[in-house]
């Protein structure tokens, strides 16, 4: 059994998801990088590796219940714990396209990956989480959104409906959750890292990898003292 904090974190593999996995292992918390495919995740896990760092891969599917409740119980067997689940995994899939014209296919896909999939993930980790009386989730959302800069974002209309209004179901689970599980020591949190130079935010992004995941590896590694409910860029509680 791990005596280490041990932190989940699903797309850990690339981008923003791996540079989280970096700096909660620089930390020294045992990290399991989730993904769909084994050897991506390996090759992820050998690069840290390299940097004298603690992590592991698991192979997860989001949209699968079953390879989610398997890999709740891969950890529960192996360390006996799970204290940090960063809900990172993410797709876009409507870049541009319009609310008037996207598929449904392609919202519900959306959807399956960036909302079913974090609520599954959460539902099978809080009761693992409530045996020690503490847990950090931290879901990776999107300013994008954010009713206050939907309102505010007449340039984009109703492009990339399907991602945005994920990313909202994201941020409402995100109150709900705290709502149910803050009184068993476990915070629960938004992120929206801002536009980062990964493969989704594009090499002309404003902000570095590092600077992506700051305010989630801050929330993260919380005390006791540290926000719950919340909605968070760059370490600052922003509007839903």
């Amino acid at each position: 059994m791990n005596s280490k904090r041990v932190a989940l974190i699903t797309g850990g593999n690339r981008g923003i998801g791996k540079e989280i996995a970096r700096q909660l292992a620089q930390k020294g918390l045992h990290v399991i990088i989730g993904c769909r495919s084994k050897e991506k995740g390996r090759q992820a896990v050998f690069e840290l590796r390299l940097e004298g760092l603690e992590l592991e891969v698991q192979v997860v599917d989001l949209q699968d219940p079953g390879s989610i409740d398997a890999i709740v119980d891969r950890i529960r067997q192996e360390h006996g714990r799970l204290d940090v689940l960063i809900n990172n995994a993410g797709i876009i899939l409507d870049r541009g396209v319009s609310v008037l014209d996207v598929e449904e296919d392609v919202m519900k896909e959306t959807l399956e990956t960036n909302f079913f999939g974090a609520l599954r993930m959460i539902q099978a980790v809080v009761p693992l989480m409530k045996e020690r009386g503490y847990g950090r989730i931290v879901n990776m959302s999107s300013g994008l959104g954010s009713f206050e800069v939907m309102q505010g974002l007449l340039g984009l209309k109703g492009s990339s409906s399907a991602y945005r209004i994920s990313k909202t179901m994201l941020n409402a689970l995100t109150v709900l959750v705290d709502q149910e599980a803050a009184a068993y020591g476990i915070q629960t949190n938004a992120v929206c890292p801002g536009r980062v130079r990964t493969d989704m935010g594009g090499s002309d992004a404003p902000h570095s990898v590092a600077e992506g995941a700051d305010t989630a590896v801050w929330l993260a590694t919380a005390g006791e003292d540290g926000p719950s409910g919340g909605y968070f860029r760059e370490r600052r509680a922003i509007a839903w």
